[in-house]
């Protein structure tokens, strides 16, 4: 077994309940980890073995490009379309971080982690 790591991924999106969110958007930062057995790959160094962090940076982007009220849902669109469209994934943990958010205070960001794993789903 082994994971394969994109960190902060950068995404400019339009997230939430506000109607300013609607219109101006706001920057995002992704995590994502999933489990996947990478045993084949290391021994035969071909991409077809392993799971491949351009699709997986491609669902992010698509996903986060739909869309949604909550980061929660959008956490769960990237975690149920990595489990659908690649079958050796175990496990995959996202967390999907809005900066700066329009909340009447000195905040960073605020985010959301969520995790699924093949026999949940």
């Amino acid at each position: 077994m082994g994971k394969i790591y994109l960190k902060k991924i950068r995404l400019y999106a339009y997230h939430g309940c506000m109607d300013e969110e609607k219109k101006i958007g706001s920057d995002y930062v992704i995590d994502l980890v999933v489990d996947t057995d990478l045993e084949a790959s290391a021994k035969s160094d071909k991409l077809s073995d392993t799971v491949d962090y351009v699709a997986l940076h491609s669902i992010v982007k698509t996903e986060m490009e739909k869309r949604a009220h909550l980061l929660e849902n959008v956490a769960d669109r990237i975690l149920m379309r990595i489990l659908k469209e690649h079958p050796t994934v175990s496990k995959a943990t996202v967390k999907v971080a809005k900066k700066n958010p329009p909340i009447g205070g000195n905040v960073e960001e605020v985010a959301v982690k969520r995790e699924l794993s093949r026999k949940s789903v």
